[in-house]
């Protein structure tokens, strides 16, 4: 009789080089707008121009997560609008509420 190992050998492959430096890359670039954020935080008066850089830079940053780790900026470009359209709307939608609501409540919280 013959005994047979049940053990399956574990194959080690070494690390993909291109992967890791486009994983840095988008480290990088997502460094890169939050550091933006922080000096535009700490520079700038409040008032409705940081709101809407603030605005616009979630939706950018937003919009390259999704593209990178959801893997959507490789599908079809359709695909991606059809996700980035709506929250940009939905994003004017809340601003474009808020600075109404604020004028009609006579309240100067939105101001440049």
């Amino acid at each position: 009789m013959s005994h047979h190992s049940e053990e399956q050998e574990i194959t080690v492959l070494p690390p993909d080089k291109a992967k890791i430096k486009q994983l840095w890359t988008v480290a990088g670039i997502l460094g890169l707008i939050t550091a933006f954020e922080f000096l535009i935080a700490f520079t700038m008066h409040h008032g409705t121009g940081k709101t809407i850089i603030f605005v616009v830079m979630t939706i950018v940053k937003a919009g390259y997560i999704v593209g990178e780790f959801m893997h959507l900026r490789y599908e079809v470009k359709v695909l991606f609008w059809s996700i980035m359209v709506p929250i940009t709307f939905i994003a004017w939608m809340l601003v474009a509420f808020l600075y109404e609501g604020f004028q009609l409540s006579d309240i100067n919280f939105l101001r440049f």
